[in-house]
């Protein structure tokens, strides 16, 4: 492996003296690519200080979980499932654009009761460089928390992390980008377990069938499949595209469809207004 670049060792320094500024540390890891490298280098830095602790809800995929684990007992760091409870708010099944608000609220609720109850200091999340540009309500509560955002503060981006995780030897590194469950339901579209279910499911079988970077969006009886753009050309071929039907209508829906735009982030964000994510 090359040497790291003088910028991206300026970053690194950078977040070791932030993370050793911030006490005993509770990170919300939710096994993906971020807050993977996050829990990792809080451990790293912070040892015994450090504890990862990732949210057992219906809104994340198993998938999220077990890879938490894994790099958990990887890496040998303390970590450990709390149980949030956002399906139980109205505000958070209304689907309403700031549904990352309550999610967020909930989630930081929850690890400000286990940072009291523990004794920790600080709270942090993964947002990166990358995460200012979409529309993020959930900005907003980290804000009113006074959570701490180390990768953002270190000026780290989504490259750099995965960079750093590559040579930190993590089994995140390369892995698409996640989101929960709950993104792929057009706003307005309540939130229910088993919308979330058939999301899930359908996602799984898509990957099953060879597909790398997939999402599956829930529009009631239709589901419109997003594939990355380097994998389209296989989800065109006409025998794949009856494997794709006939892995995702017994979910329940009547109409599978193929977005010819493929894969990207915020898809059902460009109908929202344009406003600062840290006061929406």
């Amino acid at each position: 492996m090359s040497a790291i670049s003088p910028e991206l060792q300026q970053k690194e320094d950078r977040l070791r003296e932030i993370l050793h500024g911030a006490g005993r540390l509770l990170v919300a890891f939710s096994g993906g690519v971020d807050s993977s490298y996050l829990a990792y280098a809080a451990h790293r830095e912070l040892g015994e200080s450090s504890l990862a602790v990732t949210a057992a809800s219906p809104s994340y995929p198993r998938s999220h979980r077990e890879m938490a684990e894994k790099v958990s007992a990887q890496v040998g760091m303390a970590h450990r499932f709390v149980s949030t409870l956002e399906m139980e708010s109205e505000a958070y099944r209304a689907n309403a654009p700031d549904r990352c608000y309550h999610c967020k609220s909930e989630l930081f609720d929850v690890l400000d009761e286990l940072r009291i109850q523990l004794g920790f200091e600080s709270v942090a999340y993964g947002i990166n460089t990358n995460d200012t540009s979409d529309f993020r309500p959930g900005h907003r509560a980290a804000h009113e928390h006074g959570v701490l955002s180390p990768l953002l503060e270190a000026g780290l981006s989504k490259a750099d992390i995965r960079e750093l995780s590559r040579r930190a030897g993590l089994p995140t590194a390369d892995l698409p980008a996640s989101a929960c469950l709950s993104s792929r339901l057009p706003h307005g579209t309540e939130v229910t377990v088993e919308r979330l279910r058939q999301v899930e499911e359908g996602e799984e079988r898509l990957r099953g069938l060879g597909f790398r970077q997939v999402r599956l969006r829930h529009h009631g009886e239709l589901a419109r499949i997003e594939i990355a753009p380097d994998e389209i050309h296989r989800a065109l071929d006409p025998e794949m595209a009856v494997k794709m039907a006939h892995a995702i209508k017994p979910l329940g829906f009547r109409w599978v469809s193929l977005d010819l735009e493929g894969y990207r982030t915020g898809s059902l964000n460009p109908v929202l207004p344009i406003v600062d994510s840290q006061r929406s």
